[in-house]
């Protein structure tokens, strides 16, 4: 539970000063470790009695995003230049995809047997190279500082569809947030209700959510002396007039234990619950089982999923990194793909795959590439996306869009149209100041039959 003191914004990497909060956790015998999202059902419809404003149609009930933190290169993955030099081609050559005229890399043998049900954009584009501003840009959809001014999509979508899946959260991170040095992808302003619910590492040896499961036998002595210092926080909110953390607490503690006790909650991580065939086609990597407990969590409502899948920032020997990565990324994403297809999921779940931004044409001294704002590839799926599509286009080096550019602002707007949310909606700064939710962007139409 973070206790503000102070709104005014003097902040460190990671997102305030010492002076500006008390922090307490652990404060009850079970769950109130869950994020402070477990709070916002209570106040959800008046909040959205506020902002009246009716939402465009919604195409899909959740969101799965795929986050590749670092970077993806675009020349070794989905956006290959065989023609080139070698110094920009790179080490992999391509291989024919079952979508006609469609090459990709060599290293991604079973995404090129689904291309088929997928959109591929080539032209994702903007002009920032920094990777905590970046990354908030294209997970908001809003440019700001590297600290995070303005709320990630899915604390947004948190924030706009409330607790719909019944005892599940509404803004899941799988296994956590975003990070580089501080983490990313967080609720901002909308205040700690509406942060993800981190799900951990689904490929752990028997796996269990943290939030979900009582972490250890309590002694009566213990209990009595959370109980004592839970009644120093009732006695410091009386003091502390208007923060809404202080105000639900009692909220939290009850969704908290709601979860715990939930017989739905607890079935929907419990990834065990899938054939062991189906988890070894996902591949048994963090990634892999990321990707397949994503689907499920989609399927039982959840309306925003992160899989946060790291570790592509390659400045250096990024050949022997991509021989390791590209494989796993393959297993993992063409399996998702495939189940969604199989299971029908694809209906009603807008599938989304992108990283930050893309990497440079040219191989660079260290035999790495280096950040590249201007030109990434990146993946639709589901929800009535057109698949076998290709939007979008780059120069013959990669370096640059030349057809249909597409903004952050506008991948963050066609998610939130596909969820039913009018992406000019106001909402509101906790000293009441309204502000849309994006302030540019459009709807990508083409990637839509």
């Amino acid at each position: 539970l973070d206790i503000y003191l102070n709104r005014k914004k003097h902040r460190h990497c990671n997102g305030a000063t010492r002076r500006d909060f008390l922090r307490i956790g652990a404060l009850a015998p079970i769950g109130l470790a869950l994020p402070q999202l477990l709070a916002a059902q209570a106040t959800q419809a008046a909040e959205q009695n506020r902002e009246a404003a009716s939402g465009p149609k919604a195409r899909a009930k959740s969101v799965i995003l795929v986050f590749l933190g670092g970077g993806l290169s675009h020349h070794d993955s989905f956006d290959p230049k065989p023609e080139a030099p070698e110094e920009i081609r790179g080490k992999y050559g391509v291989i024919p995809t079952n979508v006609k005229g469609l090459n990709i890399c060599e290293k991604l043998p079973l995404m090129a047997k689904v291309m088929d049900k997928v959109a591929l954009v080539r032209s994702g584009a903007h002009n920032n190279d920094h990777h905590e501003t970046a990354t908030n840009w294209v997970l908001c959809g809003r440019f700001g500082t590297p600290f995070g001014d303005y709320p990630a999509m899915g604390a947004v979508v948190a924030h706009q569809k409330g607790f719909t899946a019944g005892k599940l959260p509404p803004y899941v991170a799988v296994p956590k947030n975003p990070s580089f040095t501080w983490e990313l992808g967080r609720s901002a302003f909308l205040g700690g209700r509406y942060e993800s619910f981190k799900a951990g590492n689904p490929n752990d040896a028997n796996y269990k959510v943290r939030d979900l499961t009582l972490q250890q036998p309590m002694k009566d002595d213990r209990i009595a002396r959370r109980d004592t210092l839970l009644k120093a926080v009732d006695s410091l909110s009386a003091k502390v007039q208007g923060d809404d953390q202080i105000q639900t607490y009692d909220e939290f503690s009850k969704r908290a234990a709601e979860m715990i006790l939930s017989p739905e909650a607890q079935s929907a991580f419990d990834i065990d619950k899938e054939s062991k065939d189906l988890r070894d086609r996902y591949g048994r990597s963090e990634f892999g089982q990321s990707c397949l407990l994503a689907r499920r969590l989609a399927q039982r409502g959840v309306a925003f999923t992160t899989i946060n899948y790291g570790g592509w920032d390659h400045h250096a020997k990024i050949f022997e990194s991509l021989d390791k990565k590209l494989p796993e990324l393959d297993q993992g994403l063409s399996a998702l793909v495939q189940d969604m297809h199989d299971t029908g999921a694809m209906k009603e779940t807008l599938l989304v795959v992108m990283g930050e931004f893309g990497r440079s044409p040219k191989v660079n001294k260290d035999a790495g590439r280096d950040h590249w704002g201007p030109a990434a590839s990146m993946l639709f799926a589901g929800a009535g996306v057109k698949e076998g599509f290709v939007l979008g286009a780059t120069d013959k080096h990669g370096g640059y869009a030349t057809e249909r550019p597409v903004s952050p602002a506008d991948v963050s707007y066609t998610i939130y149209e596909s969820l039913g949310i009018n992406p000019r909606k106001h909402i509101h700064t906790p000293d009441g100041r309204p502000l849309e939710i994006l302030d540019q962007g459009a709807m990508v139409t083409e990637l839509f039959a």
